[in-house]
């Protein structure tokens, strides 16, 4: 790890699943379907209430932006809100894959390049 920082505002582990899944749900990435992600891909039930929090943190830190989409008939005529990721949303993403990647690396059991298994 030599003398690399790793920054103090790192993201926890579910803004940074929901972080995430919002980048995969691109034009669709509202609370429901950002709930639904996560407990897809994670296996793990997660509260919807849960999911609030971390996009909020996130849109305040300046790495979501969000926005009302279109009413439509299937939810009573109510708008969602619609995330996005911005560059500094995407950059903490890189950043946080850069740290886990040094931690893989030293593990030389873990490491898929090393010829130990």
């Amino acid at each position: 790890f030599g003398n690399r920082r790793i920054e103090m505002d790192q993201l926890g582990p579910l803004a940074e699943l929901g972080l995430l899944s919002v980048c995969t749900l691109t034009g669709e990435a509202y609370a429901v379907s950002i709930h639904e992600k996560l407990g897809d891909n994670t296996g793990r039930p997660i509260t919807l209430g849960a999911v609030y929090t971390p996009l909020s943190r996130l849109q305040d830190k300046g790495y979501l932006n969000s926005g009302m989409g279109g009413a439509t008939k299937s939810r009573g005529g109510r708008r969602k809100r619609l995330f996005t990721a911005t560059g500094a949303g995407l950059e903490a993403l890189r950043a946080s894959r850069s740290v886990r990647e040094r931690f893989w690396k030293a593990i030389p059991a873990l490491d898929t390049a090393s010829s130990f298994r």
